[in-house]
């Protein structure tokens, strides 16, 4: 039995609510780039992941089916009957996952800068980061992701931004940081996604490697109700990179199934 841990949340808005899950190393600070935009329509609740941020830190490992836990249990100390999600990265795992154990709680999902369909190329390169990691310690990698996550253009422009997103990875304890990053390396969503009835936006960056429009193209394709964005001449942190582009998709989408 999964134990579920009480994640730091913070609630911004009013209308249907709208979970949002951040990504590996990652915190709620993240979607601020699209909570002004959403919250004069829908309630958004953001939150840290367990081991991140001001969240709870239970030893390691950690599976999706924790964090899935770690989700409802939020839903219900909140006291909303159904929820939309949305997730970045491995959130975008997370956010299916939670529709699949909670088919009577959820009403939209978001899929953002996620992955299923992986090949044995896919896989392989992503246990060499992990392997890397586990050896070398997550420090000297981050500039390998930093430069995965974010164009050349933006990593000159915005040094604020970059050392923010180095500093959140620093801060994340470096046993949680490897674990989530198993959880996303290791998740194949392929055999269960068409079990994810419900709306689905499906989004990522036009140059993102290992969320890659390849990817996200299964993904549209295997969900039975879904659209497909690509954005362009983007990659990984499109939340950080391009927020004032992924907002109109994401409230198009989000008002669209709202039925508003």
């Amino acid at each position: 039995m999964t134990d579920a841990v009480d994640l730091s949340y913070e609630i911004t808005g009013e209308g249907p609510p709208l979970y949002m899950v951040h990504g590996i190393g990652s915190r709620k600070v993240t979607w601020g780039g699209l909570i002004p935009g959403l919250a004069g329509q829908f309630t958004c609740v953001t939150s840290d992941l367990r081991g991140h941020g001001d969240s709870p830190v239970p030893a390691t490992p950690y599976t999706l089916d924790d964090m899935v836990a770690d989700l409802e249990a939020l839903r219900q100390r909140l006291g909303h009957e159904k929820i939309h999600v949305i997730g970045h990265s491995l959130g975008g795992m997370i956010g299916p996952a939670y529709a699949r154990a909670h088919p009577d709680r959820i009403l939209s999902v978001g899929l953002l800068s996620t992955a299923a369909g992986r090949t044995e190329e896919d896989r392989a390169k992503l246990k060499a980061v992990a392997d890397a990691m586990k050896q070398k310690g997550v420090g000297p990698v981050i500039s390998t992701l930093v430069a995965r996550w974010y164009t050349d253009a933006f990593i000159a422009a915005r040094p604020d931004a970059i050392a923010a997103r180095i500093k959140q990875v620093e801060d994340t304890p470096e046993n949680v940081f490897l674990s989530v990053f198993d959880v996303y390396s290791t998740t194949e969503m392929a055999p269960w996604l068409h079990e994810v009835t419900v709306p689905c936006l499906v989004l990522t960056g036009e140059h993102d490697g290992a969320c890659s429009p390849r990817h996200n193209r299964f993904m549209a394709d295997t969900l039975p109700d879904s659209e497909l964005v690509i954005l362009n001449d983007l990659k990984h942190s499109v939340l950080i990179e391009a927020p004032d582009q992924v907002l109109p998709h994401v409230k198009a989408f989000l008002l669209r199934v709202s039925g508003s």
